[in-house]
């Protein structure tokens, strides 16, 4: 999961980190496979071990969702479009449901280029986009709100998906091309299932991002705007019951997007600093608990940027640091210290590690990196070895 919109010790207080995460793991890094291109990306990981995310096809301008199990890669398919990703980190279910997204054979009659071709295919296809639910080798579409399109970020263990779906309301708020309204919603656990979460007074429009196995719920709320970020991520959200709790921001007015929750509650993500606005970026990982509320875990040294993007149980956190130019290193945030994961790698030859997008409990972490011999950009699982 690459956040392409970049113009770009901390104090722990209540925020209680359990003691196993204390020892520092060496990992050794194994290569993912593509689907014929020279790209992918691993963008979550489950207790199995399945790492799950996107992989090019030949000519690099299309990928489909892929799930690599134990060295075998698996492509997923779409929905009749060109293009389909597990494109988000909190896919977690144990049962071999994973959810995403894919184009649909289906022209949007609205010329919206929604969450998906925006955020997260290589291109846009003009196709409508929507969530999917894909199990035991059949890929099915899941529902919208009466709109055209809609987006699968992330599951859990009973079934429920988290994401986001448009509305048949043509939204004032919007920032052309994108014209619908779209809601947060949880699909399931049945098919077809589909219920609407309600954003904050006031605010128009959100998106689910994650959801843990106790049904707690973390997105967004705000406006429209371009269904990517921004004005869309002005509050950071939690959902208890079906009711929406602001959880606090680092400062800033926008891009505040939780990513991940654990079972235990706790939420990682992003948020803007003050002195940002939707177009100008400037945002920190953070780390919330409800008895610590919202804390700024900072960058890599020499960075200004940087994005949480999962969380194991044990609290381990990782993400990508960024530079003021783009340039990106994956971290791992443990004991309240941010480490480049790269130099935890036994040996990485040619590999440097550009961001790390999931963790699952037995501390394998996944994510994408960059092959400085071959110019590609393969998806990697990082393996910890324990210190002797």
């Amino acid at each position: 999961m690459k956040l392409t919109y970049v113009t770009a010790l901390i104090v722990i207080g209540a925020l209680a980190v359990p003691a196993e995460c204390a020892a520092q793991n060496m990992y050794r890094i194994v290569t993912l496979g593509t689907l014929g291109g020279t790209a992918s990306a691993a963008n979550s990981v489950n207790n199995r071990g399945w790492a799950m995310g996107a992989a090019n096809l030949p000519g690099n301008t299309t990928e489909h969702a892929t799930v690599w199990i134990h060295g075998k890669t698996i492509d997923l398919g779409t929905l009749g479009g060109p293009n389909s990703s597990v494109a988000w980190s909190s896919v977690k279910n144990y049962n071999g449901l994973i959810s995403g997204i894919s184009d649909t054979s289906i022209v949007d009659p609205l010329g919206e280029i929604w969450s998906c071709a925006a955020g997260f295919f290589p291109s846009s296809s003009g196709h409508t986009c929507q969530g999917f639910a894909w199990q035991d080798g059949v890929m099915r579409a899941l529902p919208t709100l009466g709109g055209n399109n809609g987006f699968a970020a992330g599951d859990n263990n009973l079934g429920q998906i988290a994401g986001w779906a448009e509305t048949t309301t043509h939204d004032p708020t919007c920032t052309p091309p994108q014209v619908l309204q779209f809601e947060p919603v949880v699909y399931g656990p049945k098919q077809e299932q589909i219920q609407q979460l309600q954003p904050l007074s006031g605010d128009p429009d959100g998106a689910a991002t994650a959801i843990n196995d106790l049904g707690q719920v973390v997105g967004i709320s705000g406006t429209c705007g371009t269904a990517v970020g921004g004005s869309t991520a002005a509050h950071a959200v939690l959902w208890e019951s079906g009711a929406p709790t602001n959880i606090g921001n680092l400062g800033g007015v926008a891009w505040n997007t939780p990513t991940a929750i654990n079972n235990r509650g706790v939420i990682v993500g992003f948020s803007d600093l003050p002195g940002d606005s939707a177009a100008s970026p400037n945002y920190h990982a953070f780390i919330w608990t409800k008895t610590g509320g919202i804390i700024d875990i900072g960058t890599l040294p020499g960075d200004s940027f940087s994005i949480a993007w999962g969380i194991n149980e044990q609290g381990q956190v990782v993400g990508q640091s960024i530079n003021a130019s783009g340039s990106s290193r994956a971290f791992l945030w443990q004991s309240g210290v941010m480490t480049d994961l790269n130099t935890l790698l036994v040996a990485a030859g040619p590999l440097s590690l550009v961001y790390a997008n999931d963790i699952n409990d037995s501390g394998e972490i996944v994510g994408g990196a960059y092959n400085s011999t071959t110019t590609d950009s393969p998806a990697f699982l990082a393996v910890p070895i324990s210190p002797q």
